[in-house]
């Protein structure tokens, strides 16, 4: 059995308990993994703060390069990598490939941002009080961060934490999904390989509940950056006191199909969106709000769809959907689909789960206060409404408790503007799908979604601290 150790100052350590790693899609063992005690925390935290001392004496250059060698080295495994996907995930190959050229430009954006970090000038001579001075600010890299992370993309999602942090000079404890902790083992041992100082990389693995609770209390640690539910997000924001916190949390994103010159493809767009890595995206379609005139012709166009899609081993090539992360999350979703029966929806397609499998499922109902329409599913299920007028799609996108991303199509460029001021979401998506994401661009949500913003720009200001410089002259 392969048998992974943590990386702790540079070393990479064991631990005196272990867990067994099992592949999702056919429950075999893949690997032997350190669970991590309250000692390996504080070695790794103590380990941590002397890594932010060496990061924060490299210059941009220097921390551009090691970034840079990343990348390149992504670019040489990639196989590896997404073979790793497809064995801790079940993410099919062409998604596993699709994530890891995604993972290589994030380094790539944050090694070019490494080397735009500046501050600015501020002409205090237009106070009175401020003549005859100058002042400037910079920025400064925070210290030690702890970064939390998720299953669903545990490379690229992975890299939106470290390539920030990195570029503005922290260092990071990082623990990641107990079911995923091989691709981040895999991430620190490249960047070992780049020539990242000791202890600017700690890897913690196990957990959740033990190693997360004393990231989050401990005063060595300046920010939390943590992607996961809505429910662990408000408690490390309760637990965090006066810490720097990004949340990227839940959503049950939504689409409005008012008009479209290919209404085929919008809805192949659609069941990429809903359907992709068995719907466990964070920005994955799950409802769909289609006005009346073309509803039951999108409905037709999107159950097509959907029976098309190839369930199978996640190592082949032809595979678009597997198990889902774990059989417990297919039971869950079996629940919610029985229950939108149960209360008059019409299964338009799927509805069956065969282990940790679960079909790629359309719902049609009218029905907006499902379990399966407010709150995040997580899994292969859309559900597809339709509406008479403008004003009730805006509002029916809006009755939700999230608001992470939101799609509109429309042929009226007045429309779209309206939706643009009046969705309540971090980002509005226009003629596409709210599954849409690039890896430098804002990304975050409001409500219950979370809160702050990634894209590494705008990471790189979270994870790091504006000082203000005044010369009497």
């Amino acid at each position: 059995m392969l048998s992974k150790k943590m990386l702790i100052g540079g070393q990479w350590i064991d631990s005196k308990r272990h867990y067994e790693l099992r592949s999702p899609y056919n429950g075999q063992v893949i690997a032997r993994i350190p669970l991590a005690d309250r000692g390996d925390i504080e070695k790794a935290l103590a380990s941590a703060e002397q890594g932010a001392k060496a990061m924060r004496l490299l210059t941009s250059h220097e921390r551009s390069a090691i970034l840079e060698k990343v990348a390149q080295l992504f670019q040489e495994r990639a196989e590896q990598c997404a073979a790793i996907l497809a064995n801790e995930a079940a993410k099919p190959l062409k998604a596993a490939r699709a994530e890891i050229a995604r993972t290589i430009e994030t380094y790539k954006f944050a090694a070019e941002e490494a080397k735009r970090i500046h501050g600015e000038t501020i002409p205090l001579d237009a106070a009175k009080s401020g003549a005859g001075r100058f002042g400037y600010t910079k920025r400064e890299p925070l210290g030690v961060i702890a970064a939390i992370t998720p299953f669903n993309f545990p490379f690229n999602l992975v890299a939106h934490k470290l390539g920030p942090a990195f570029a503005a000079g922290n260092a990071v404890v990082l623990k990641p999904a107990s079911q995923t902790p091989l691709s981040a083992l895999m991430t620190a041992q490249l960047f070992a390989e780049a020539g990242l100082p000791a202890g600017a990389l700690n890897v913690v693995t196990g957990s959740g509940s033990e190693i997360g609770d004393v990231l989050v209390q401990d005063a060595r640690v300046k920010m939390i950056t943590f992607t996961g539910s809505a429910e662990v997000g408000r408690r490390i924001k309760e637990q965090a006191g006066l810490k720097r916190v990004t949340l990227e949390l839940g959503s049950n994103s939504a689409v409005i199909i008012d008009s479209a010159e290919d209404l085929e493809a919008v809805a192949a767009r659609c069941a990429e969106g809903a359907f992709s890595f068995a719907g466990q995206v964070c920005i994955s379609v799950q409802r769909i709000f289609v006005q009346e005139r073309l509803f039951e012709s999108f409905v037709e166009l999107l159950t097509e769809r959907a029976k098309r899609l190839v369930y199978g081993d996640p190592h082949e090539d032809t595979t678009d959907i597997s198990a889902l992360i774990h059989t417990r999350e297919a039971e869950r979703i079996e629940r919610w689909v029985a229950e939108a029966a149960d209360a008059g929806a019409r299964i338009a397609c799927g509805g069956r789960r065969e282990g940790g499998y679960y079909e790629p499922t359309v719902i049609v109902s009218r029905e907006r206060n499902l379990t399966i329409s407010c709150q995040e599913a997580f899994g292969p299920v859309v559900v597809v409404d339709h509406y008479h007028d403008w004003d009730e799609a805006i509002s029916a996108v809006n009755d939700s408790a999230y608001g992470l991303q939101a799609g509109v199509y429309t042929t009226s460029i007045s429309k779209a503007f309206d939706a643009v001021e009046r969705l309540e979401v971090g980002g509005v998506i226009i003629n596409d799908i709210p599954t849409f994401r690039v890896d430098h661009m804002p990304y975050g949500g409001v409500k219950n979604s979370g809160l702050g913003k990634e894209g590494i720009k705008y990471s790189i200001e979270e994870m790091s601290e504006l000082k203000f410089v005044s010369f009497k002259l």
